[in-house]
C-alpha cells in the first residue's frame, strides 16, 4: 500500500474533529455535598479556611445543617468570601429556615463557581410534601453550556426517628417536576441499600456511592474511622452520566477525630457528571 500524506492528515483531522465535537456535546460538572454540622458563626477563621481549601476544586457545593439563625447565614457568607480568595469567583444562596419542628429547623446553602455554572431562576424550598417531610429539600436550577439540571439538597430526620417515613415521598417528586433533570443529594440518614429507595431506583435514579460510609466515629478503631453510609447523590441515568465520584477524608489532616469533628461529623461526598448539551440524546427524567 502506497503511503498518502494527504489521506493520513485527512484521517487525523477527522479523528480530532470527532473528539472535539463529542466533547462539545458533553457538559462536565463536579458537585459536592457536605453536612457541615451546626454550621454557624462560631467557626473560626482557620476552620473556614480549611473548609474552603477542602471544597475549592468543586464547581457546586451543597451544604446541609446550616443553623437557622443569622449566624448560619453569616458562616456561609464567610465561606463564600474565603473561596473567592482561592482563585475563582463564587456566588451563593441560602434558604429560608425549613418548616420544621422548633429544634429541627435549619437552612441549606448552595455555593458555585460563576465561571462554570449559572443560576437559573430562584432557589426554593420544596412545598409539595412540607407536612410529610420535616426539613423540606432545597431545589435550585443550574445551567452549564445550555444544559439545565436541578439539585435537591436534603437533610433527613435522625435515624431514630425513621427517616424512611419521609424519604418515601421522594419517589413522587419526579412526577411533580417532569421537565427537570433532578439530582437528589445530601444526608439521608439512611443507607442507599434501604428498600425505601427501591422505587426511585426503578425509575432510573441511582446512587453514586455504594457501601461507602460517610459519618465519622468519635474515635478510630483499628484504622476504621467511619460509621454510617448516610450521605449520597442520586441521579437519573436517563438524563446524566457519572464520570467519577468519591469522598474527601478530611479527618486525615487532623491529629485525632476529636479535632476533626470540630469541622463536622460527616465527610464531603462528590460526583462529576456528564450532561448532554441542548439537543443531546439523553432524555430528561420521566422520558421513555
Amino acid at each position: 500500500m502506497i503511503f498518502s500524506p494527504h489521506r493520513f492528515f485527512k484521517t487525523v483531522f477527522l479523528v480530532l474533529f470527532l473528539i472535539f465535537w463529542n466533547a462539545s456535546l458533553i457538559a462536565q460538572v463536579k458537585i459536592s455535598s457536605w453536612n457541615l454540622q451546626n454550621f454557624r458563626k462560631t467557626k473560626s477563621e482557620q476552620e473556614i479556611n480549611f473548609i474552603a481549601n477542602t471544597l475549592k476544586e468543586f464547581d457546586i457545593i451543597a451544604i446541609q445543617e446550616v443553623v437557622a439563625g443569622y449566624g448560619g447565614a453569616q458562616a456561609v457568607a464567610r465561606l463564600a468570601d474565603e473561596l473567592n480568595r482561592k482563585g475563582s469567583k463564587w456566588d451563593y444562596v441560602i434558604s429560608d429556615p425549613t418548616n420544621s419542628t422548633p429544634y429541627g429547623t435549619e437552612r441549606y446553602a448552595y455555593i458555585w463557581k460563576t465561571g462554570k455554572v449559572k443560576k437559573v431562576q430562584r432557589a426554593w424550598l420544596e412545598q409539595n410534601y412540607v407536612n410529610e417531610i420535616d426539613r423540606e429539600p432545597y431545589f435550585m436550577n443550574f445551567s452549564y453550556k445550555g444544559t439545565v439540571f436541578t439539585l435537591a439538597s436534603f437533610h433527613a430526620i435522625p435515624k431514630k426517628k425513621q427517616p424512611e417515613t419521609e424519604i418515601k415521598y421522594f419517589k413522587l417528586l419526579p412526577a411533580q417536576y417532569p421537565d427537570k433533570n433532578l439530582i437528589f443529594l445530601g444526608d439521608f440518614n439512611t443507607p442507599q441499600s434501604h428498600t425505601v429507595f427501591n422505587l426511585l431506583k426503578k425509575m432510573g435514579y441511582k446512587p453514586v456511592l455504594t457501601a461507602q460510609k460517610t459519618t465519622m466515629k468519635m474515635h478510630c478503631v483499628a484504622d476504621e474511622c467511619l460509621a454510617n453510609e448516610y450521605d449520597n447523590i442520586f441521579y437519573n441515568t436517563n438524563a446524566a452520566q457519572i464520570l467519577n465520584c468519591g469522598v474527601v477524608l478530611f479527618y486525615e489532616s487532623f491529629p485525632d477525630m476529636v479535632a476533626a469533628r470540630r469541622i463536622s461529623d460527616h465527610i464531603p461526598i462528590w460526583a462529576e457528571f456528564d450532561f448532554p448539551a441542548a439537543g443531546g440524546d439523553l432524555q430528561p427524567p420521566g422520558g421513555n
